[in-house]
């Protein structure tokens, strides 16, 4: 079984994925932090990921939450996905990146799910939250880190 981390570089997903890294110890599970770069500029802009005026480079922004994610968890396996975008018309890019976690979900058999994203600790269920949606799925548990170290 496997601990999932989904890893967008604030400070929640670093506590989750510490937390994670910590609890894999004990159960002797795998870790694979998870980062989804969505072809969105706009998205990688407001969460920091690149500066108002620098080229959106999805590989480097995949690059950079690697050597983030060994910093805090050598021991984490590291994937970078780009999410799938949805036909529907009223599909927003937090559905495409919830959608994203439930499928490596599946993948790599996750017995729990760790999420520590910007919103997951403040509202319950936030339009641009995906702790609500990935919490849904039975076939995992989900531990929400609401407070950063």
């Amino acid at each position: 079984m496997t601990l999932l981390v989904p890893f967008d570089g604030s400070a929640l997903s670093r506590t989750a994925l510490e937390r994670a890294s910590e609890f894999a110890e004990y159960r002797d599970e795998e870790v694979v932090a998870l980062t989804i770069i969505p072809d969105d500029e706009e998205f990688a802009r407001e969460r920091g990921w690149i500066d108002e005026d620098g080229t959106y480079d999805q590989a480097a922004v995949c690059e950079e939450f690697e050597r983030t994610v060994q910093e805090v968890a050598s021991n984490a396996t590291y994937r970078c996905e780009h999410p799938e975008t949805s036909d529907s018309m009223t599909a927003t890019v937090i559905d495409d990146i919830t959608r994203t976690i439930r499928h490596v979900a599946d993948d790599v058999d996750a017995s729990i799910v760790f999420i520590g994203s910007e919103n997951a600790g403040r509202v319950s269920t936030p339009v641009t939250s995906v702790g609500s949606p990935v919490s849904e799925d039975p076939r995992y548990d989900v531990h929400i880190v609401r407070h950063a170290n």
